[in-house]
């Protein structure tokens, strides 16, 4: 029997990754096989072309509010919800080995990862820049390979430290003890809303 394909709109390490494998734990889907496509975007174009049978991206933080760029897939490709369900996202702030907080110049993370630690970064980090990345994961993998400079920090799943080789500088850096991010379980939908 064929593995079912599902695609998550983040990279290993990443809150959809996990929000995928607590789906699959939850309803005893054991023969699965992830497919990394980092946007809300690529998981239901993806699903559109049949590359992956079902795509799981988050729509809505209870900090950080809507998560704009699944929206704005949403709106462009015809699917079938499966299931709506949240997961308790714990952020960290995540460094090169040995990098001391005196060394941080740039902090880098998906925006809605950045909205979730707004007061926490204004507290902890009034004079660091702040970038956007496309993904907290995928920003874990490209500070350790060097893609971003030694004296970035990441804010990104603790999970992701183990993954890429990285230290947590500090745990639990939302602004919110309790943070659900609400993730959609999708399907194809080949038929129009008219049919």
């Amino acid at each position: 029997m064929q593995k079912l394909k599902i695609g998550v709109s983040g990279s290993r390490g990443s809150f959809s990754e996990e929000a995928a494998k607590y789906y699959c734990r939850k309803n005893s889907i054991k023969d699965y096989e992830l497919v990394y496509l980092i946007s809300a975007e690529n998981v239901l174009k993806a699903l559109a072309t049949s590359e992956i049978e079902r795509g799981v991206f988050p729509i809505e933080n209870s900090n950080g509010g809507i998560v704009y760029e699944a929206v704005a897939a949403m709106s462009k490709y015809l699917f079938s919800i499966v299931k709506i369900f949240e997961i308790d996202v714990q952020h960290c702030l995540l460094v090169k080995p040995g990098t001391t907080s005196g060394r941080v110049k740039k902090i880098t993370s998906h925006p809605q990862a950045l909205k979730q630690c707004r007061m926490y970064l204004k507290r902890k980090w009034p004079g660091v820049e702040l970038e956007e990345y496309c993904d907290t994961a995928e920003a874990a993998k490209d500070l350790s390979g060097g893609k971003l400079k030694a004296s970035t920090a990441v804010i990104a799943p603790g999970g992701a430290a183990k993954l890429y080789g990285l230290e947590i500088m500090e745990e639990g850096v939302q602004d919110l003890k309790f943070n659900f991010t609400t993730f959609i379980f999708a399907k194809q939908r080949k038929k129009s809303f008219n049919n």
